[in-house]
């Protein structure tokens, strides 16, 4: 062999060693962040060549596929849709479009994912027809269908989660829509039934479990501060202050009011536990004042505030802001001002202070189950961080059960079962309709679940309804569908 080939055969073997490792490395190790960029529709034509996999709650499928007699092979097939449709979302090859599990999971669903690698290996050389994998949610059925008609006809949402795993047993968000409509391959009908959705006042599109426009929460936001008030060891639940009938905020003219228009109870001053059973505003402005802003937000952002969630659906995140003034800090105190939060968030408070203190990252999905049955993956539960040390949750479990017992949370009470619980009835304008709260857990000596309800549009009563005579009662339903009652 001359010189000149012997170097240009190192060349040439080179060069095949560089496009060898270059093709592993995309098709290996770069797949998933490849398939996931936004602008490479390519997986999302590649999931309509195959059977797509199922999505599984409670042992049945919710999404599923059947053969279709046009280019696109199969047709995408939701049972109970409009209960299901927070959750689930839809997929239409027709737009070329995906939402929620499908296409948070579309990798898997498709059979295109790092972890079906194998698989697909086996399909090819076996012959078999590609088909993708299922995916099992780890909600509960009874407990979505509980909280989808506890709903109704209202405008909001319910979140249910397990306080020690994080797992959610429920995401029901109303009004809704029929994910049936949007999978359809006509593409006129389908275009047409999203713009209407899309132009409703009422945003049927929304997730307002995780997503949405957010609300104020209200009274509820009271658990967080108080939480500070716990942590910063300068106060305890008996700690007292100042029992006043108005305040004016620092460095304003602006007076606040209890909703009862007078003192929070009688005396002249009143505990950190009888402000928060009887959801008195002025006593948590003062508090959230002497606390400071700075204290406040590190708590709130211990719980999760300011950070979005991977469910793996996206979560939009709660806020609340920095540098605040003394008179917005006042008003944080009860949930007012610049604070926002999704009904999950105010699940994961109430679910940190049920699990001692700790709180969990939320999660959707189980496991990934092969056609032929075999777990492809499993999912494990995993520490969010520390919120509160666990004598001082438990403290807060205790007046979260005065607030059920013998305060303003009275209605969520189960019979038979201690409830740990709290209120909000949040406003929006001097003339708006209130957004009504509710978040607790149950049962509160051995927490099996964390819910949180929210109601937009005053529940239809204007400013007159209140976080306990309408939210209260469907967390109720929802609790007592986890606890079989």
């Amino acid at each position: 062999m001359t010189k000149e080939l012997k170097r240009l055969s190192i060349l040439m073997l080179a060069m095949f060693l560089v496009l060898f490792g270059s093709t592993s490395w995309i098709q290996v190790v770069d797949t998933d962040s490849l398939a996931n960029n936004d602008r490479n529709t390519r997986s999302l034509y590649d999931s309509y060549e195959v059977q797509r996999g199922s999505i599984i709650a409670s042992g049945s499928a919710i999404a599923s596929s059947e053969p279709s007699d046009d280019v696109f092979s199969w047709q995408r097939v939701y049972t109970d849709a409009d209960m299901w449709a927070p959750v689930t979302g839809y997929i239409n090859p027709a737009l070329g479009s995906a939402t929620g599990i499908e296409q948070s999971m579309n990798q898997e669903l498709s059979g295109t994912g790092s972890s079906q690698f194998l698989d697909r290996i086996d399909q090819i050389f076996t012959g078999q027809s590609p088909q993708g994998s299922n995916v099992v949610l780890s909600l509960d059925s009874d407990v979505q269908r509980a909280a989808y008609e506890a709903l109704g006809d209202l405008q909001g949402a319910v979140i249910a989660i397990e306080p020690s795993t994080g797992r959610v047993l429920a995401m029901a968000s109303t009004p809704s829509y029929d994910t049936n409509l949007l999978a359809s391959h006509d593409t006129n009908a389908v275009q047409s039934t999203y713009a209407e959705l899309d132009a409703a006042v009422n945003h049927p599109l929304y997730n307002r479990a995780i997503a949405g426009n957010l609300n104020p929460p209200g009274s509820t936001f009271k658990l967080v501060v108080v939480s500070a008030a716990l942590a910063s060891d300068d106060f305890t639940p008996e700690s007292t202050l100042p029992n006043l009938a108005t305040y004016t905020l620092p460095g304003t003219s602006t007076a606040i009011r209890n909703a009862g228009g007078g003192t929070c109870g009688s005396g002249e001053t009143v505990t950190i536990a009888d402000a928060l059973r009887l959801s008195c505003n002025i006593p948590m402005a003062q508090l959230a004042v002497k606390l400071g802003d700075d204290a406040i937000l590190e708590e709130a952002e211990k719980y999760g505030f300011n950070s979005s969630f991977s469910m793996p659906l996206e979560s939009t995140a709660s806020t609340y802001p920095r540098g605040l003034s003394a008179d917005k800090t006042a008003l944080t105190g009860f949930g007012q001002g610049d604070v926002r939060a999704t009904p999950l968030q105010m699940a994961m408070v109430s679910a940190g202070i049920a699990n001692d203190g700790i709180v969990m990252n939320p999660r959707m999905v189980d496991e990934v189950i092969a056609p032929d049955l075999s777990v492809q993956q499993t999912y494990e539960d995993s520490e969010y961080g520390r919120a509160l040390e666990e004598d001082l949750a438990t403290e807060m479990v205790q007046m979260m059960i005065a607030n059920v017992d013998n305060g303003a949370a009275s209605n969520a009470r189960i019979d038979g079962v201690k409830v740990a619980g709290k209120t909000g009835t949040a406003e929006n304008g001097s003339d708006d309709p209130y957004t009504l709260w509710f978040t607790g857990f149950a049962p509160a000596d051995d927490p099996e679940v964390a819910v949180a309800v929210v109601i937009e549009d005053g529940g239809g009563q204007g400013q007159t309804g209140t976080g306990n005579t309408i939210a209260a009662p469907i967390a109720k339903k929802v609790m007592e569908a986890v606890l079989g009652k």
